[in-house]
């Protein structure tokens, strides 16, 4: 039986606290599920690519048996927000009615010390999903990586799949071998790159990324500098991701010499 991959649905209800070390200002929140969530904003400075990025590098983090926090779909009414007296978080609460994107809060989670040695199978399955999705921001400057009740948990995919920022010959950037590996975190304890690899073409395949493309709300994709209809846009999704996986060995090759 294929695993289910849905999205629950949550209402936001309350607007705790800006998590301001984020680029984009996410914010710590409540739902009426009665659960904390970290909130990834449609209003945000990449707008919804940026959710885009959470959605697919979560769920293909998620397949790869890594701990990713729980993803849903957080809602906010035109009435939230605005009570808020900063004027930029007012402004962003008012550009991200709709449609966000919440992370379950990882109450009482430590920062990742990369002194502290994991796993090789572990360390190499992250470098490989990184490297794969083209994930800049998993670095020693900010790991997005947490200590919770004593595993490793992967956090914040919002800065892959960088190529939809040009929206242009996807093609090419599928096969873009991606030396900024070469800065990931976690580069000199994946040792079993060839591992990793091999469990990853076990695991994922092509109606895996059907699926998680199809996730894509019609609303996140309603793009002002293209005319492609959403149905177009997943597609290019898709077509980037099974050509990206289908010539692996570009970006494994390349980390393995960055570790060499």
């Amino acid at each position: 039986m294929a695993k289910d991959i849905s999205l629950r649905n949550v209402n936001v209800t309350r607007y705790i606290v800006p998590l301001r070390e984020g680029g984009s200002l996410p914010a710590l929140a409540e739902a009426n599920d009665g659960f904390k969530y970290v909130l990834k904003f449609r209003g945000a400075g990449h707008g919804t690519k940026m959710l885009i990025s959470e959605l697919i590098g979560g769920k293909i983090a998620s397949a790869l048996g890594l701990n990713i926090p729980e993803l849903v779909f957080a809602w906010l009414d035109e009435d939230f927000g605005r009570s808020e007296g900063d004027e930029e978080i007012q402004d962003l609460l008012k550009g991200s009615i709709g449609q966000n994107l919440g992370l379950h809060f990882l109450s009482g989670a430590l920062a990742f010390d990369p002194k502290v040695e994991i796993d090789p199978t572990l360390a190499s399955k992250i470098v490989w999903l990184d490297a794969f999705i083209t994930n800049i921001d998993r670095t020693f400057n900010n790991s997005n990586l947490l200590w919770w009740h004593q595993e490793l948990w992967v956090i914040d995919n919002g800065a892959s799949l960088y190529f939809h920022h040009s929206w242009k010959d996807f093609e090419k950037h599928s096969l873009n071998p991606f030396p900024y590996i070469k800065d990931h975190i976690l580069l000199s304890q994946a040792t079993m790159l060839d591992e990793a690899d091999r469990f990853a073409h076990e695991t994922l395949n092509e109606d895996f990324f059907k699926g998680i493309v199809n996730l894509i709300p019609d609303n996140w994709l309603m793009w002002n500098h293209t005319e492609d209809t959403p149905e177009q846009i997943r597609e290019v999704y898709l077509n980037f991701l099974r050509n990206r996986f289908q010539h692996s060995d570009n970006f494994l090759n390349c980390a393995k010499d960055a570790r060499g």
